[in-house]
């Protein structure tokens, strides 16, 4: 069970979205593991922080600054936790969002403690000028506080303690290089196999004290889009209705059936995923089509087509962003049962439609 960043976005309100609400939040806290060897999933990740941390405590100096990227819902604050339990160390959480000032940052920086693990989420959206300032802080465990303004203003150097920034980011590529070469240690938090979220649904469904079979546990994961929040999600709605309807024990049949009261078919799409393949197929062919055109045809907002549904249809395979406008995929017409136009499946048909 790994999970991490609470950022507000449109697909917070999906049953499949990676975004944490305040439940998510409360039921993650009892299910986060506590030490390195319990963190399912992420191996190469896991190999490199554990050495980094062991060769920090055998030194006894504080680790390594670390930077963590990857999709919401695939651990990063969860191991952010676990840096801070496995050097022994008290753990101080904020928001880049929360920065909105150097002022800010330097009264969070100078009330940290020796060793202590400063967790800072959505790190690229922090300030220029706090960020400017993280540079001193990183590097040199020194900022300099600006007294009074204009001529007369002078800066005062403030002497920090060694400390330890663990910084997430979803999307890594805005950090400006100067602050990502400050990091000693970078991951990227890749997306889990079925089978790995299966352990996930496993522990999860022990630590909750429900009943669960091994092919229930791979029906939830299957439908769980690679993220370990949306698998312990769709296990507590599954677990409901396991309560409602049967007995409580979840099995394949069970895990099915709940989830297709809840509207997340075999391979974890949603209403809104199934709309606009649906719009895509039946109402323009298989594209292409415009992202404006296809919006209006689905009654979403442009941002909420763009952002939230076709990042998921694209990673498996459904849609295809071209410069023509957007196209269906034979699998797209594969998973909803229907044919795709004489013209689709002729050779120069296939290449016409993914634009080559």
């Amino acid at each position: 069970m790994n999970w991490d960043d609470t950022t507000d976005t449109p697909a917070e309100e999906r049953l499949v979205g990676a975004s944490a609400d305040h439940e998510d939040q409360a039921v993650e806290a009892a299910l986060r593991p506590k030490e390195l060897g319990e963190f399912i999933g992420q191996e190469r990740v896991r190999e490199q922080l554990d050495l980094v941390l062991r060769a920090a405590r055998a030194r006894g100096a504080t680790a390594d600054h670390v930077l963590l990227s990857g999709a919401p819902g695939l651990g990063k604050t969860t191991l952010s936790m676990i840096i801070a339990a496995e050097m022994e160390a008290p753990i101080r959480i904020t928001s880049g969002p929360a920065i909105q000032h150097a002022g800010d940052l330097a009264a969070i920086l100078s009330s940290l403690q020796e060793g202590e693990v400063l967790f800072l989420d959505e790190i690229h959206r922090m300030s220029r000028p706090a960020e400017e300032m993280l540079y001193m802080a990183m590097e040199d465990f020194r900022v300099d506080v600006i007294v009074g303004k204009g001529p007369g203003a002078t800066a005062i150097p403030l002497e920090l303690p060694p400390f330890t920034l663990v910084g997430a980011t979803t999307r890594a590529g805005l950090l400006p290089p100067p602050l990502r070469d400050r990091f000693g240690f970078t991951a990227h938090m890749e997306f889990y196999e079925p089978a790995e979220l299966e352990r996930v649904v496993h522990r999860s469904a022990s630590l909750l004290d429900v009943e669960i079979d091994p092919q229930g546990a791979a029906e939830i994961a299957g439908r769980s889009r690679g993220t370990p929040r949306i698998a312990n999600r769709l296990l507590r709605r599954v677990r409901d209705y396991a309560q409602v309807k049967a007995d409580g024990l979840i099995t394949q049949d069970i895990a099915a059936a709940a989830l297709a009261v809840y509207e997340v078919d075999s391979r974890g799409l949603d209403r809104l995923d199934r709309a606009v393949l649906e719009a895509l197929l039946k109402l323009f062919g298989g594209g292409p089509v415009g992202l404006s055109t296809l919006s209006v045809a689905v009654g979403e907002e442009r941002e909420t087509v763009e952002e939230v549904a076709e990042p998921f249809l694209v990673r498996e395979g459904l849609l295809a962003r071209t410069p023509r406008g957007r196209v269906a995929t034979p699998a797209a017409w594969a998973h909803l049962g229907l044919t795709p136009p004489r013209s689709q499946t002729s050779g120069n048909g296939q290449g016409d439609l993914f634009g080559a």
